[in-house]
């Protein structure tokens, strides 16, 4: 069956503007204009409703195999199906055992079998003096490698230090796959560390004192001289802090093969607005000023900052402590993914970007970081047929059972967001219209 999706908003090659996409056999076959639809096409009239690129989420934790309980392909798929989002690349670690060999790689393969509403994808890590395992992750089809500067807090994954990074730079070179790198670094933390001894631990402020600026921008600065050194792909993930922006800046204009993420929930909440014993916005690094939030927006429109993925890092109820409200002893993850979209919306238009900005940032970047951009990202002839449709205007407050992973537990509960995902299609299926999913799981492995 061929069908043609028409609005008179689809996001194509960065512009918005009316059109008709013409699927047949999963793929996009061509563009044309509205009226134009050839013979033999089934016509989805999507009116004012937005059609945008399926999203790609290039940070997401699984935790399957071996930590299902956490969440599991089938309830992230369904969020994610739910959030917009058609592609997901999951991180290495959280899961048992880690995605450090092809073993584990295929291990992960093999859970995820028939679960899956949308596709997704794997990172592999440099952990625990992996470094013979690199070039073979790389052959059997991790789409880059991610690292710990600081520890992970969480069994069955290791950081690395400037020495074993030194081992391993030359295969990851060799490999021209991204290293993707939690910078912070584990010196400024214990420094921080030393000085809140008697600290209050309900407090949002310990917290944010606990994970200072300098552990990230030490980290970073660590990381573009190896770059520069050695020559391999470099991706800042999370970045929370706006003091690294002027490096990352000069780094770009030096040419070094440098990108970055910043999150949803660091361009949403602000450290003023946190209530003490909040321990859902807890993650690392941490939600900081609103000044500091505003200059990550700026830097997203300067071009310093090249994409938003969630790191939707979920976990079970008792894990975040929050009858305890301690900012020390909860895990640190925030869920998003059912959400992200709507809340990264909400302040986009008040600052000035669009549709098709909206699109760069959450869908085509990422697709290029993890190398799938020939396929994902794109409302273009060859891609796949994933497309999300949006409405714009839509506003809605946010429930817990919008959430969709296994453990309904987000800082977004309660918020007032705006736009709202209608469907989503993976591969020219509808996986997911107005809270209905799809029954059978067509998603697949990258």
């Amino acid at each position: 069956m061929a069908h043609a999706f028409v609005s008179t908003q689809v996001v194509i090659a960065d512009r918005i503007r009316p059109a008709a996409v013409l699927v047949r056999d999963e793929k996009i076959v061509d563009l044309c204009a509205p009226s134009h639809v050839p013979s033999g096409f089934e016509i989805h009239d999507l009116g004012d409703y937005a059609l945008l690129p399926g999203f790609v989420d290039a940070h997401v934790h699984i935790n399957e195999p071996g930590r299902t309980e956490w969440e599991g392909f089938a309830t992230a798929t369904h969020a994610a199906a739910a959030g917009g989002y058609t592609t997901l690349i999951d991180m290495p670690l959280n899961c048992l055992p880690a995605t450090t060999t092809v073993a584990a790689l295929e291990a992960k393969w093999e859970a995820a079998q028939g679960k899956c509403l949308v596709d997704w994808a794997a990172w592999g890590g440099v952990s625990g003096h992996n470094t013979q395992d690199i070039e073979p992750l790389a052959a059997a089809g991790v789409r880059g490698f991610k690292c710990f500067l600081a520890e992970p807090g969480i069994d069955g994954f290791f950081r690395v230090d400037e020495a074993e990074l030194r081992i391993a730079a030359p295969h990851l070179r060799a490999t021209g796959l991204p290293l993707l790198v939690h910078a912070e670094l584990p010196e400024p933390l214990m420094r921080a560390a030393e000085s809140l001894s008697n600290a209050d631990w309900r407090k949002y402020a310990t917290w944010l004192a606990s994970r200072p600026d300098a552990a990230e921008t030490e980290a970073i600065k660590l990381m573009l001289n190896l770059c520069r050194e050695f020559g391999f792909r470099l991706h800042i993930v999370h970045l929370a802090t706006a003091h690294a922006l002027d490096m990352l800046r000069d780094a770009r204009a030096e040419g070094l093969p440098v990108t970055v993420e910043t999150c949803p929930h660091y361009l949403y909440f602000a450290a003023e607005e946190i209530p003490d014993g909040s321990t859902l916005q807890k993650c690392a690094p941490p939600i900081r000023s609103r000044d500091n939030r505003d200059a990550l927006w700026q830097a997203l429109k300067d071009g310093i900052i090249d994409m938003i993925n969630t790191d939707h890092s979920p976990c079970p109820l008792e894990l975040k402590r929050l009858d305890e409200g301690s900012f020390q002893t909860a895990w640190g993850g925030i869920s998003s993914l059912a959400v992200a979209v709507s809340a990264v919306w909400t302040r986009m238009p008040q600052l000035g970007f669009d549709l098709a900005d909206l699109a760069r940032l959450m869908s085509t970047s990422p697709a290029r970081l993890a190398g799938l951009d020939t396929r994902k990202g794109s409302i273009a002839p060859g891609h796949d047929a994933d497309f999300v449709v949006f409405d714009p205007n839509a506003e809605l407050q946010i429930t817990a059972e919008m959430l969709r992973c296994r453990h309904p537990l987000s800082p977004y509960v309660g918020e007032k967001l705006h736009g709202q995902v209608v469907s989503t299609y993976v591969c020219g299926r509808q996986v997911f219209h107005r809270g209905v999913f799809a029954e059978q799981p067509h998603g697949c492995a990258l």
